[in-house]
Parts: C-alpha cells; sequence; structure tokens
C-alpha cells in the first residue's frame, strides 16, 4: 500500500505514520518542515495555507490518503481536488464536534450535524472547521472514495494537547491530588495507536462514510484512569475524591482545568463520552487496556525530557496548585457522591 499523510510528524498523524511502517506500507508525509519525520518516509515540504503551497503533491499516485487538518475547511478543499484524480481513498480525521449541540446520549452517526459549515470557508469554530473538512472531502472523492473518522478524546503517546500528560505530571508530583468524582464515572476515548490502527483497516477493507471512533461508553472509569496514572508515576499520590457539586462550586471547569472529566448528566457528557461506536467495532475497532495508555504515554513522557509537546492553537489544560489546595482544603477530603 502507498499511503500520504498530510502532516504526520505529531500525535494522530505520527501514529498512522508508524502503524503504517509497522505494515510494511510505502509512506510520504507532507508537512511545513517544523518537526522531524519518523525515519523510513518520503518527506515533501509545504504549506496549506500558502500560495503554491501544495506544489510538492504535484505528481504522484496513492492508495489512501490520511488527513488530519482541523483550521480552515478551503485547505481540506484544495488538497482533495488535487488528489481526486491520483488517490484512491481519502480518509479525514474529523471530530464528534461535526454534531449539533447538544446531542443525545446514545448518537449515532445519523444524528443531526453542525449547520453553517462550507467546505471553501475561512477558518470559523472548530465544529465547523471539522465538518467543513468532511464536505470537502466527499465533494472532492464522493462519499465511497471517503472515510469520515469522527473522533471523541484522543489519548496516547505523542498527545500535543496535554489531558493525559497533565495527569501523570500530577501525580507525579506527588501529594494529595484532588480527583473529580465519582470514582465510577464511564469514560470514552481512543488511544492514538488504536485509532491508527482502526484508519488502516479502515482502508484496506474499503470502507467508506462516517464512523464514530471511541471505545465503548465505559470503557474505563474516572477512577480507573486515575488509578493508573498513581501506579505508572511511582504511587507517590493520594487521590482525594471530591463531588462534582464540591469541585462545580469551587469554580473550576471542567475539561480544560481537570482534563478528561465532565460531571455526570450533562449535556457535555453526553457528547463527550456516550457516542454509539457499534459501527466502528463491527469493522474491527479494537480498545487497549487504560492501563497500557497510561504507563506507554508515561514512559514517552519521560523519553521526552517529561514536558509534553503543546499545539499553539490549543490552550494549555490544568488546574493551577493554589487552586487545587482550596479546593481540597474546602472539600475537606471529599464529600457524599465522591
Amino acid at each position: 500500500m502507498r499511503l500520504l499523510v498530510l502532516g504526520g510528524t505529531e500525535f494522530v498523524g505520527r501514529a498512522v505514520v508508524e502503524a503504517a511502517l509497522g505494515r510494511g506500507w510505502e509512506v510520504t508525509v507532507f508537512h511545513r518542515g517544523l518537526h522531524a519525520p519518523v525515519p523510513g518516509v518520503r518527506s515533501l515540504h509545504g504549506d496549506r495555507t500558502a500560495p503554491d503551497g501544495l506544489a510538492a503533491l504535484a505528481g504522484g499516485t496513492w492508495d489512501a490518503v490520511v488527513d488530519t487538518w482541523s483550521a480552515a475547511p478551503r485547505a481540506v478543499r484544495d488538497t482533495a481536488r488535487l488528489l481526486a484524480g491520483r488517490a484512491g481513498r481519502y480518509v479525514y480525521v474529523s471530530s464528534c464536534s461535526v454534531y449539533d449541540w447538544a446531542p443525545p446520549a446514545g448518537y449515532a452517526e445519523d444524528a443531526p450535524l453542525v449547520e453553517g459549515a462550507a467546505p471553501d470557508a475561512g477558518q470559523t469554530d472548530y465544529a465547523r472547521d471539522k465538518r467543513g473538512g468532511e464536505l470537502a472531502v466527499v465533494d472532492a472523492f464522493g462519499e465511497d472514495r471517503s472515510v469520515l473518522v469522527r473522533c471523541g478524546l484522543i489519548l496516547g503517546p505523542y498527545e500535543n494537547i496535554g489531558r493525559l500528560p497533565w495527569w501523570l505530571t500530577r501525580t507525579a508530583r506527588g501529594g494529595p491530588v484532588l480527583a473529580p468524582g465519582p470514582r465510577e464515572l464511564p469514560l470514552q476515548y481512543i488511544d492514538v495507536r488504536d485509532l491508527a490502527e482502526w484508519t488502516l483497516g479502515a482502508v484496506e477493507r474499503g470502507l467508506h462514510g462516517p464512523f464514530n471512533l471511541a471505545s465503548a461508553p465505559g470503557h474505563c472509569t474516572m477512577g480507573e484512569l486515575l488509578d493508573a496514572c498513581v501506579r505508572a508515576t511511582g504511587g507517590a499520590a493520594e487521590l482525594r475524591w471530591t463531588a462534582p457539586g464540591t469541585v462545580l462550586a469551587a469554580g473550576v471547569q471542567p475539561w480544560t482545568e481537570l482534563p478528561v472529566w465532565v460531571p455526570p448528566g450533562t449535556d457535555l457528557h453526553d457528547a463527550l463520552h456516550t457516542s454509539d461506536v457499534s459501527r466502528a467495532l463491527a469493522t474491527g475497532l479494537a480498545c487497549r487496556p487504560v492501563g497500557e495508555t497510561v504507563a506507554d504515554t508515561w514512559r514517552w513522557l519521560r523519553d521526552i525530557g517529561g514536558t509534553a509537546p503543546q499545539r499553539p492553537d490549543r490552550p494549555p489544560v490544568g488546574l493551577d496548585p493554589e487552586t487545587e489546595a482550596k479546593v481540597l482544603a474546602g472539600a475537606a477530603g471529599g464529600g457524599p457522591g465522591a
């Protein structure tokens, strides 16, 4: 198989490249040259936002293209049109954010989609940008040669958003840790390597259309995730489970200040942790245990010196120590519902 990865040097793209090389595929990466590509690939340079930025892609043919673009949809439009006659299939790594807010618990791929997106649009907001990218791919490749990978929460090695790295860094520091309850809160996410393997399998199987891609809801719980973080980092941290109401009353922001966590029974939890992924599971998705994801991410984080890379277009995540200490003091070690 000949694969073209647009990007391919960070997080999702890098995981796809490594998985493809592991299968013996011939891999080309098209990137701006800001990060070193995985050894063993053919590297092409260009900037999709610049005039003539796609010149390096003027020649060549591929069995499939994988694209993770998250900004102006017109960049996807231009690339997809350029490659439509020279690539067999276009896989666009999209997001569950494309569903109209707020999606009901258990929403599947036929749920209503966000309005106002267009394939030729400039950058607007994340949801419409991703939906516009989907439309651009389908316009150029048709429904039968397009794969729309609607991911939720993505974790694992190479993460450049900071969610799991923050929890690992925090538990490694030790001491009392604000653990937002309840412990049994069900979580849904995808390890980036499982995402990559399913994506390549989709190409091999000739799949098409949209797929919600995440573990089954409740693949792990908040307690299992944080327990795994404590184990991986040496066990010096003491998890102080705190009721959701106490956390929210202190003004702590779910998802951003306490990454991954959102309160149970909310629209945000339904959107992030309850999507119907039966279509992906029926087409080969396999999800590794949370302990493996956590341990491997910690190993990678230590290997690069302990500081995770940070995408410049995403805000930092995590709770500052002073706020954490105040919430813990007020909670007195937790409360009902923790």
